[in-house]
């Protein structure tokens, strides 16, 4: 897969910031990145920018920072090896809310000795938020590093831990019925040239 076999983009505002999305030619999410990341090559030769393929995404996004989304069902294409995908699988099962550390998931993949390869593979994630590395953390507790930032990723983990604690005051109601002050709407921006990486 090259990177003309990417077809679409598009930019929606979140609390988070700004976030671009791009989509394979079957609509499938290929990457979710923080504006100003530089980790990945800029793709916007190849691109049709469309909101279009993105409204699923979009909707769960939405619910996601309204509280009323624990979990992502869209269909995802990430680039990577073999063992990048599969470490990218793995966060996947890292529960809402929850942290685990790089040695556990290691181990979740059958690879307890792999941890600094785990890290490493997760700092390759392609889509943020939806593929759930922020949930992990170092091994002494600490934040460590992340694709859209520290700041970005304590805000991530303190949302998800707000929910649960207001699911938790307002059980057994279903997560859907849940009120919460609402997020800022992802809505769709003009989607600028993904920034370049440096050197």
């Amino acid at each position: 897969m090259t990177l003309e076999d990417l077809a679409w983009t598009t930019a929606i505002d979140s609390p988070v910031g700004s976030l671009d999305l791009v989509a394979d030619q079957d609509g499938a999410l290929t990457h979710l990145l923080f504006r100003g990341e530089m980790r990945f090559a800029p793709f916007d030769p190849w691109l049709r920018t469309d909101p279009g393929p993105f409204a699923e995404v979009t909707t769960q996004l939405e619910e996601y920072f309204a509280g009323t989304r624990r979990d992502f069902d869209v269909p995802l294409a990430p680039r990577g090896t073999h063992f990048q995908r599969e470490v990218w699988m793995a966060l996947r099962d890292i529960p809402y809310g929850e942290t685990w550390t790089y040695a556990k998931q290691a181990v979740a993949i059958g690879r307890p000795s792999a941890a600094r390869a785990v890290g490493a593979a997760n700092g390759r994630n392609p889509i943020g938020i939806v593929v759930p590395c922020h949930r992990v953390i170092g091994a002494d507790g600490s934040l460590t590093g992340y694709g859209g930032g520290i700041d970005r990723k304590r805000w991530l983990l303190a949302h998800e831990k707000d929910v649960l604690g207001q699911l938790r005051v307002t059980a057994p109601v279903a997560a859907s019925q849940v009120s919460v002050p609402p997020a800022k709407r992802c809505a769709a921006t003009p989607s600028p040239a993904l920034s370049p990486p440096n050197g």
